[in-house]
C-alpha cells in the first residue's frame, strides 16, 4: 500500500459520483438480463436452443474479448498524460455502449420457425456490439478502483457510499421496463430499450467526476513504464494472474455468485408471468423487496467491517447467507411470501456487494507486491470473463430445463410440470 491504511483522500461526491458505474452496469444488467432471453424465447418464439446457442457464443466472445481488450489498452498512449489512463476508455466505450442496447430488441421481422436463423444471426450481432463496447467501458472502470482509492479504509468507505448509489440502478432496471412493458405486445419492448438507453446516457454523464484518474497516479504510472518501457506478454499476464491463489478463490466464490443472480434475474419475468400469472407490474413488488433489504443492510455490513477489518469474513458471512435464503425460493408461489424472502436475501447481497470491489482491490495490491507492477486491468478482465461463464451456465440451466419440462416458445400459458421447471433455477 503506498498510503496509510486510514486515510481518506476523496470527497463523498466523487464516491457517489464513482458510483455511476454500478449504478450504470447493473442498470443493464438487470434489464437484459430479465428480459432479454425471455424477449427471444416468450415473446419471438424463436426456439429455447437456438437462443441458448445465441447467448452461449456471446458469452464465449465477451469471455475472450474482455481480456483481449484489457491488455490491448492498459498501457500509455499519446492521451494518458492529459486525459488519463483510465478515463479516455470509459468515455470511447461508454457513449457508444449505452446506445447500442436498442439494437437488441429489434430484431428482424420473420417468422420464429421459417426465419429462426435470421433473427439468431440479429440476436449473436447485437448483443456482441453491445458487449465490445460495454468491455471496453467496465474494464477501465473497474480497474481504476484500486487505483483511485488507496487505503483499506476509504476502499470501504467508499464502496459504503458506492453500492447504495449502484443499487438505485438496480431499482431503476427492475422498476422502469416493467412499467413500459405488456406481455404478449413484443413493440413495446422496444419503448423500455429505447428508454432505457437515453437514463443510461444520463448516468453515464453524472459518472465523468468520479471516473477521472488522479493525475499523481497517472504521472506515477507514466514514470513506471518509463522504467520498464517492456510489456508483460498477453498469455504471460493471463497465466500470471492465475497463480495468485487468492485470486483464483476469488473467481470461484464469484463466479457461483453470478451463477444464482443470473439465474434469479432471468426466473423473475417467467415466474410473473406463468407461474404467478400476473402483470409485468409485479416485478416491481418483488425488485423493491431486495432493494429494501440491500439497502437497510449496507450501513451494518461496512461498519462491520471496519470493526473486524477482515473482509474476507464479512464476504464468506454473506455468501452463506446468501445461499440458505436462496434456497427457498423454488419452492414457493405466492408473491407474499416470495417479497418477505426476498428482504433477507437483499440484506445477504448488501453485505456480498459492500465487500466485492475492497477485497479484489486487497488481491491487486498483492500481486503488486509480488510482481512490482499493477495489473488492474488484467485482473478485472478476467473477473469479466467468469461473468460471462456464468451467464452460459444460467443459459445452459435454462435449456435443458425448459426443454426436459415442456416450455412452450411464444405460448401464452404453461402446464403446471413447466411451471415447476421455471422455479427450479430460482433457487436450487
Amino acid at each position: 500500500m503506498e498510503s496509510n491504511e486510514t486515510e481518506v483522500t476523496h470527497s463523498k461526491w466523487i464516491f457517489l459520483s464513482y458510483g455511476m458505474g454500478p449504478a450504470l452496469n447493473q442498470f443493464f444488467r438487470m434489464a437484459f438480463i430479465a428480459f432479454g432471453f425471455y424477449f427471444y424465447e416468450g415473446e419471438i418464439g424463436l426456439n429455447v436452443w437456438i437462443t441458448g446457442l445465441a447467448y452461449i457464443i456471446f458469452a464465449i466472445y465477451n469471455a475472450i474479448n474482455d481480456p483481449l481488450v484489457a491488455w490491448l489498452t492498459d498501457r500509455p498512449f499519446k492521451f494518458t498524460k492529459k486525459w488519463g489512463r483510465r478515463f479516455p476508455w470509459t468515455m470511447i466505450g461508454g457513449i457508444p455502449w449505452v446506445f447500442s442496447y436498442m439494437l437488441i430488441f429489434i430484431p428482424p421481422l420473420v417468422d420464429p420457425k421459417t426465419g429462426a436463423w435470421i433473427i439468431f444471426a440479429w440476436l449473436v450481432f447485437s448483443t456482441c456490439l453491445f458487449d465490445t463496447f460495454n468491455s471496453l467501458w467496465w474494464v477501465h472502470f473497474y480497474a481504476l478502483f484500486p487505483d483511485k482509492f488507496r487505503s483499506s479504509k476509504e476502499r470501504r468507505t467508499a464502496s459504503g457510499f458506492i453500492t447504495p448509489v449502484g443499487i438505485i440502478g438496480i431499482s431503476l432496471g427492475g422498476l422502469i421496463p416493467p412499467l413500459l412493458i405488456e406481455y404478449g405486445i413484443p413493440s413495446t419492448f422496444i419503448i423500455q430499450a429505447v428508454a432505457v438507453s437515453f437514463i443510461a446516457f444520463i448516468m453515464l454523464m453524472l459518472g465523468i467526476p468520479g471516473w477521472r484518474d488522479d493525475q499523481e497516479c497517472v504521472d506515477k504510472y507514466l514514470a513506471k513504464c518509463e522504467e520498464e518501457p517492456e510489456r508483460t506478454p498477453f498469455f504471460k499476464a493471463l497465466l500470471q494472474s492465475f497463480k495468485h491463489r487468492s485470486y483464483v478463490a476469488f473467481l470461484v466464490l464469484y463466479f457461483s455468485w453470478q451463477v444464482l443472480i443470473f439465474c434469479i434475474q432471468a426466473t423473475i419475468p417467467y415466474l410473473v408471468n406463468f407461474v404467478l400469472k400476473l402483470k409485468a407490474s409485479n416485478q416491481l413488488i418483488m425488485q423493491i423487496a431486495f432493494l429494501l433489504g440491500a439497502l437497510i443492510s449496507i450501513y451494518f455490513w461496512v461498519k462491520f467491517a471496519h470493526k473486524t477489518n477482515n473482509n474476507k469474513k464479512v464476504l464468506l458471512i454473506a455468501s452463506i447467507m446468501l445461499t440458505v435464503f436462496s434456497i427457498p425460493l423454488s419452492f414457493i408461489n405466492n408473491i407474499w411470501i416470495f417479497v418477505i424472502i426476498f428482504v433477507f436475501w437483499g440484506c445477504a447481497l448488501g453485505g456480498y456487494w459492500s465487500m466485492e470491489r475492497p477485497i479484489l482491490s486487497d488481491i491487486i495490491d498483492e500481486s503488486v507486491v509480488k510482481t512490482g507492477k499493477r495489473e488492474e486491468g488484467m485482473y478485472s478482465s478476467i473477473v469479466m470473463f467468469f461473468n460471462r461463464l456464468a451467464m452460459i451456465f444460467q443459459v445452459l440451466i435454462f435449456a435443458i430445463v425448459h426443454s426436459l419440462t415442456g416450455f412452450v416458445e411464444g405460448g401464452t400459458s404453461q402446464t403446471l410440470e413447466t411451471q415447476t421447471g421455471i422455479l427450479m433455477p430460482f433457487g436450487l
